[in-house]
């Protein structure tokens, strides 16, 4: 598909996208589809206070469906290493998770072959779901999908996943329209390989690709990405806390002028497109460039209830009877001063809330 400059959204998305703020934030607004407006039931005082919004006194509903709910292993990277796979995945098949998505085959553990970390999953319960992969380098042999594409693509393939993946921005040409379409070519090209193993190959996002750009401001990047890939090759996986940080940072362009948008209209105009989701909360935080900062999921302004009840309820045609993942992270897990419990705490948490058992 050709994008169209003198239209800075994606032709899909022109009819559902709504002027809306961000989380109450900006301006002093209110989001009322992302903060909830019941009251919270108060929890011990020595687990967690309930978060703003939340309706944790609602009856343990689950959000998450059965069988849906994995975790990205970045989130306890400390524990991979110092404990091992075998003892990671234990414990996470004890707090219900079902699936994992992968950020490295040993991260720090030594030689692993993966035969052996595909029967770890197996003997705890658990699928591999997919995996994040470096976009580029300029080192050969480093494992990137531009490096060692048929090596990336055949170990996710031998690993029994469905979707392998990048984290990685569009940026490695520019932050222009014609350097977006040029990484959109590099991402049609894995998706035709992945898709030739029985794979999908996907995106995650960050903010800073709902930023407008630098040759023409009007036009966001995220737009680009999706009218330039091919909606058969190339998936995306949101990540609704970066998504609603980019909502925060790029609703106005430079000029000044009003330029809105809603992340779940992304998905509830292509939900096919969205396969995975990345689960991770964030608190009001003005302090910050992204007007949040991470939190145990359920412990934040996000409404995870309304996010993926809308999804599964709206976007069900586009995901067929499956459904969507949904994987838990928190990116400063691992940090002490953010998160002095410990990232298998956040990992047990935040699985305790998604299934409803808080």
């Amino acid at each position: 598909m050709t994008h169209r400059s003198a239209q800075p959204q994606h032709p899909e998305l022109d009819h559902t996208l709504r002027r809306r703020g961000f989380l109450g934030v900006a301006a002093g607004a209110t989001a009322a589809t992302l903060l909830g407006a019941g009251s919270a039931a108060a929890e011990p005082a020595t687990d967690r206070h309930p978060a703003p919004g939340h309706g944790h006194g609602h009856g343990h509903r689950p959000i998450v469906p059965r069988g849906k709910l994995g975790i990205q292993l970045y989130t306890v990277r400390d524990q991979v290493q110092e404990l091992g796979f075998a003892t990671v995945f234990r414990e996470l098949e004890r707090y219900g998770y079902d699936s994992v998505e992968f950020a490295g085959y040993t991260q720090g553990t030594g030689d692993l072959t993966l035969r052996q970390l595909k029967r770890l999953m197996r003997d705890h319960g658990l699928r591999g779901i997919g995996s994040h992969v470096g976009y580029y380098s300029d080192n050969p042999d480093d494992y990137t999908f531009a490096t060692q594409l048929e090596k990336v693509v055949d170990d996710a393939a031998a690993l029994g996943l469905p979707h392998v993946g990048t984290a990685a921005s569009p940026d490695r040409y520019g932050r222009t329209v014609d350097g977006w379409k040029r990484a959109a070519e590099d991402f049609n090209t894995y998706g035709a390989a992945a898709r030739a193993r029985g794979l999908k190959f996907y995106q995650h996002n960050h903010q800073m690709e709902f930023g407008f750009a630098e040759d023409k401001p009007h036009v966001r990047l995220y737009d680009v990405l999706l009218a330039e890939t091919d909606p058969e090759l190339v998936y995306l996986e949101m990540d609704i806390y970066w998504a609603f940080a980019g909502q925060y940072r790029f609703s106005t362009r430079a000029d000044g002028t009003p330029a809105p948008f809603e992340p779940l209209d992304y998905v509830l105009a292509a939900p096919h497109r969205y396969p995975l989701f990345h689960v991770k909360d964030g608190e009001h935080d003005e302090a910050s460039a992204d007007g949040l900062h991470m939190v145990d999921v359920g412990d934040g302004d996000l409404d995870y209830e309304h996010f993926v009840a809308t999804v599964l309820r709206r976007g069900r045609h586009g995901h067929g009877r499956g459904g969507p993942h949904w994987l838990m992270e928190r990116d400063d897990a691992v940090d002490p001063a953010a998160n002095p419990a410990g990232s298998l705490t956040s990992a047990r948490r935040s699985a305790a809330y998604l299934r409803g058992r808080r």
